[in-house]
């Protein structure tokens, strides 16, 4: 079991990771290099040997293979993200970047999405080489850039430009799962991720006749573009289950004892009540218009306006996804994916998961295990590229009134110190047995 070494390095870790700034806002604006090299330094002091790639200069990976004593078996991937969202400073309590800890809790951005969980893997590999420990089966270790974004130099340049680095890996394990959702009646849920959505961020281009705002005009680029996004926010999308929300469904309603009507879908989240936020947004394709950029001057009619839209769709739904989409921007309008990724689907009946389940109960008994899928999207989607299958499980215990999803890229994102602890004895007792 990890010793107290690293439940003192998790927050240590944690904090300093904190502290270097890998704020990616897109476009390749991000250097991911000093935190890369941070972990690196970390891992080497562990024995291990990792390798730095950069496909970009300054947007570093860190990949490191610990052996298991199981040379038969299937390797495992454990990786987390090293850049973050942007934060402004102005509206949060303490600086984002400040990587504080106050009252038992480190505050700063990238405290749950992810270094906490860079943090953690870091203080398990270095305590392995202190107890002279090996898990089962290969352990491959990755840190990644540009996840926040397109990875295309993180992730998505690993899988198809270093594809050996993950010679042997089935299965793959990293954000966003295993933590605790309180559902306001005294049970304590612990959501293992088990799929996620596909990734669709579009571009809709009007074009139109430009022109004096003063004259009649038909063929108004604004008016168009206006038009099909106001289509696509009301639009509702039909509902489509799979195999995993199914399963949330009907673990969350045999937890509350009710009956699992999958025919009536809208009827049973409203009987889950605040557990449904864990599958609500996981029942149906969306899209959510986010930006709109048109014109120049406000007595001038534009040649052309354009907007960006968050589109997700379910495993098996892309096709759905594009149709609808074909109908919903109309003649007038045109839609181009500028970051396209598949819809994941884990099984929550393999071994793997039957582990992180062990692994969180053995450390929570008190809690409820059910998978879930994501709404979003993670570095599972590159690597799958590589037949990995992966999971969400970043286990956090946490207290009663912590929004733990409300503060991914939200303000004042922080973690409780003892969160930090339990993550570590979850994963650690996990990866020895996986």
């Amino acid at each position: 079991m990890a010793d107290g070494q690293a439940m003192d390095e998790v927050v240590t870790f944690t904090s300093d990771l904190i502290r270097i700034d890998t704020t990616n806002r897109g476009g390749g604006d991000c250097q991911e290099r000093p935190a890369a090299e941070y972990a690196a330094a970390r891992l080497a002091e562990a024995g291990l040997e990792p390798v730095l790639l950069e496909r970009t200069r300054g947007r570093t990976n860190v990949v490191a293979r610990v052996e298991g004593t199981d040379p038969s078996a299937d390797a495992l991937l454990v990786h987390g993200h090293l850049d973050v969202v942007p934060a402004e400073a102005r509206d949060w309590s303490v600086h984002p970047f400040s990587g504080e800890i106050r009252d038992g809790v480190v505050w700063g951005r990238g405290a749950v999405d992810m270094k906490n969980m860079d943090a953690m893997i870091l203080s398990i590999v270095r305590a392995w080489a202190r107890e002279g420990v090996r898990p089962r089966r290969d352990i491959v270790v990755a840190f990644t850039a540009d996840e926040e974004a397109s990875a295309v130099d993180g992730s998505g340049f690993l899988a198809d430009e270093h594809p050996g680095l993950f010679e042997g890996c089935t299965e793959g394990v990293s954000e966003s799962g295993a933590f605790t959702f309180h559902d306001g009646a005294g049970r304590q849920i612990y959501p293992i991720a088990a799929g996620e959505r596909g990734t669709g961020w579009l571009k809709l281009t009007a074009r139109g006749r430009a022109g004096h705002g003063s004259k009649v005009n038909q063929e108004n680029a604004v008016t168009r573009l206006c038009a099909a996004i106001a289509r696509i926010g009301a639009h509702e999308w039909p509902l489509r289950l799979t195999p995993t929300v199914r399963a949330a469904l009907t673990e969350l309603a045999l937890l509350y004892g009710i009956e699992p009507d999958l025919g009536n879908v809208d009827r049973l989240l409203e009987k889950l009540g605040p557990a449904a936020k864990l599958v609500e947004s996981t029942v149906r394709n969306s899209a959510n218009p986010t930006m709109v950029d048109a014109g120049y001057k406000v007595n001038v009619i534009p040649g052309e306006a354009v907007a960006h839209v968050d589109g997700r769709y379910l495993p098996g739904g892309e096709d759905e996804f594009r149709t609808t989409l074909d109908v919903l921007t109309g003649p007038d309008v045109e839609w181009e994916f500028q970051h396209h990724e598949v819809a994941l689907q884990a099984p929550v009946d393999s071994a793997t998961y039957a582990r992180m389940r062990a692994a969180v109960e053995e450390f929570a008994p008190e809690g409820h295990v059910v998978p879930y899928c994501m709404s979003g999207g993670t570095d599972a989607k590159q690597f799958s590229r590589l037949g990995i299958t992966g999971y969400g499980f970043t286990p956090l215990k946490l207290p009663e009134g912590f929004d733990y999803q409300a503060l991914f890229h939200g303000v004042d994102e922080r973690v409780p110190v003892e969160a930090l602890h339990f993550g570590v004895r979850v994963l650690d007792r996990f990866l020895r047995t996986a």
